[in-house]
């Protein structure tokens, strides 16, 4: 199977993408490490081929990759922390073999980092990630003025009694959904959650309807304004990265039978709640 050339391509970013997320839910880390970890995996990977193609040993990438897996090991399987009391023996030698690890995993990256910077392969790609962070942080920028514009102004207070002042909770829920949707053209995922989602959730989260339900119908309601012409924050990104031949009219074409994916996803989550609670059924047991 190693020398099969798409199991080799294939194989490596498949349990990078495995590991990012199943240390979130294993409960392992929380998402911005498990980013980290996926980061820094990305870029060994790319010095492993790159000094492949260079016919260069990448003995180093290999053991630096096998030192952050052993370190995850020790760390799941042992209490780090060497400034509590009554610390065992076993956990002293679990804390020092673990630094060890990590020491030699951080100079694997580094290393990696050479690798690429010398195989000109690292000034370009930070060169692209500035240019795609800058214009979303200039997005977010000018979304934040627009909240505080309204929350200076006292906005929540006049849309939560806007709301409340109809007496189907299935309306309120549905005029929320369509609010959310439209604000997805032109507001990031943060600036929903953390200034759009206080002001509505009081009304929708305090009704009748299952919590988990209506968290999970609003993540699948922006993921869905997020890839929907003519806006959409995921085709930005993409354009972003896109080579020049990609136009904008490309991605709109080719993101349509996505979008319907989506739509038929949330009537589905719609017609049977239940459906959110078997994941988690699962992971409990």
């Amino acid at each position: 199977m190693a020398r099969n050339e798409l199991i080799r391509m294939v194989f490596p970013p498949l349990v990078l993408i495995v590991a990012v997320l199943g240390s979130i839910l294993g409960g392992i880390t929380n998402p911005t490490p498990a980013a980290a970890l996926g980061a820094g995996g990305a870029i060994m990977l790319a010095a492993y081929r790159k000094l492949r193609e260079q016919d260069r040993s990448p003995r180093v990438i290999i053991i630096a990759t096998l030192a952050v897996m052993l370190s995850i090991l020790i760390g799941i399987n042992f209490d780090l922390r060497i400034n509590r009391d009554g610390l065992s023996f076993e956990s002293w030698v679990a804390f020092i073999v673990a630094y060890a690890a990590y020491l030699y995993a951080a100079f694997g990256l580094l290393f990696a980092c050479w690798v690429l910077y010398t195989g000109g392969v690292l000034t370009p790609v930070v060169r692209k990630t500035a240019k795609v962070t800058s214009m979303v942080f200039t997005i977010l920028i000018g979304s934040q003025l627009l909240n505080l514009v309204v929350i200076s102004f006292g906005g929540e207070y006049y849309i939560q009694q806007f709301l409340q002042s109809f007496d189907n909770e299935f309306k309120v829920f549905l005029i929320v959904m369509l609010v959310l949707f439209i604000l997805g053209f032109v507001l990031d995922f943060l600036e929903i959650i953390y200034f759009v989602i206080p002001i509505v959730g009081p009304v929708i989260y305090g009704g009748t309807f299952d919590l988990k339900w209506v968290t999970i119908m609003i993540a699948v309601n922006l993921q869905t304004s997020f890839l929907t012409p003519p806006f959409g924050f995921a085709l930005f990104y993409l354009r972003g990265v896109a080579p020049k031949e990609v136009r904008t009219g490309h991605s709109y074409r080719g993101v349509l039978p996505f979008v319907v994916i989506q739509v038929a996803g949330f009537a589905l989550l719609w017609s049977i709640p239940s459906i959110v609670k078997i994941v988690p059924a699962l992971i409990s047991n």
